[in-house]
């Protein structure tokens, strides 16, 4: 009881969605304090800092040699310990409005599939930038809490969470997961696909910035009602010189036919191995999508397509993991029920 009223009248708990391409944290009683890119940019020759977050990002692809530019997460765990630390410690002191010497009580949401040693390097490096005590939850479970489902209740709840990373699909019931599966293709998986796609059939290299853009602006993984063009900037490998190209989203479908298959098979998968009585839940509810993956037009009517299954996005896709585990931090008994050991 001491733990729980402890908790209840600690107002600097921070809830924290570390995303390998977006990081988003809640503070109790204000909400989302912080929604901003993974991105660190480190100056190698003094080892400072020179930017975080949206203003990394804008650098990505455009610094000296002395400056680069680092994303720490790779496919939903930590790739780089050190500057994660730094990122971590510079986000939580901005949803603190930079005050020092807070230590915040943090709930991190990892992938489900995270081995021990990555949940112990995400727990040491939350703490060494300024945690008092840190909690994992599966991101699929808080994915599911964020976009409102009835988790708690004894009836299945199918999640398809698609973030920049990792795609976490979760059948839940009773506050338990009872099937699982996290594959390491998302979002940065269709990008990479893009900047191959056009090296290939174009010899036009470019950066990943440019093939988010265009993920975001045609990108499809269904046939769409009108075609849409969009004007792409690169450089010519044979010529070596700067070149343009107009692209269509059939095109763009095309690069993005590998990732989008695969997410499709996850999900699939995970139907296969539903127990009959959820399974029957699940054909009633459908399939909720979630993360910014799940964002990609048609992909909603892809699944609905493949699996029969009525398919929904989450209210605010981007956010559902981050207030799923801001719900988590106001409800005690279910951060017991969920957190990872």
């Amino acid at each position: 009881m001491a733990f729980a009223s402890l908790f209840r009248y600690f107002s600097n708990d921070l809830a924290i969605d570390l995303g390998t391409a977006n990081t988003l944290v809640y503070a109790r009683n204000k909400g989302i304090v912080v929604r901003e890119p993974s991105v660190v940019v480190v100056n190698q020759l003094t080892n400072r800092i020179e930017a975080v977050g949206s203003e990394a990002k804008e650098m990505l692809g455009r610094t000296p040699g002395n400056i680069q530019s680092i994303r720490p997460m790779k496919d939903g765990v930590i790739a780089d310990f050190e500057v994660t630390e730094r990122m971590l410690e510079h986000f939580i002191k901005k949803a603190h409005g930079r005050k020092m010497y807070v230590h915040p009580r943090i709930v991190i949401g990892v992938p489900s599939e995270i081995t021990q040693v990555e949940k112990r390097a995400v727990k040491d490096s939350a703490m060494r930038a300024g945690a008092s005590e840190v909690f994992l939850v599966e991101q699929a479970m808080m994915a599911a809490i964020g976009a409102g489902l009835p988790i708690t209740e004894p009836s299945g709840n199918m999640i398809v969470d698609i973030g920049g990373g990792t795609t976490d699909v979760a059948v839940i019931s009773l506050a338990g997961i009872v099937f699982s599966r996290s594959v390491r293709i998302a979002g940065n998986e269709m990008d990479d696909g893009i900047i191959q796609y056009l090296k290939r059939k174009y010899n036009l290299l470019i950066g990943e910035r440019t093939a988010e853009r265009v993920k975001m602006d045609i990108g499809s993984a269904y046939p769409l009602k009108e075609q849409i063009k969009v004007e792409i900037k690169g450089r010519d490998l044979i010529e070596g010189v700067p070149k343009t190209l107009v692209t269509t989203d059939e095109e763009i479908r095309e690069a993005l036919a590998e990732p989008v298959s695969t997410i499709v098979e996850v999900v699939r998968s995970a139907l296969e191995r539903t127990p009959p009585e959820l399974s029957a839940d699940i054909m009633d509810k459908g399939i909720v999508l979630s993360g910014g993956g799940s964002m990609l037009r048609g992909l909603d009517q892809r699944l609905r397509n493949e699996t029969g299954l009525p398919v929904v996005l989450a209210e605010d896709p981007l956010a559902s993991v981050v207030l799923g585990t801001g719900r988590v931090l106001e409800d005690i008994d279910l951060l017991r029920k969920v957190s990872l050991r």
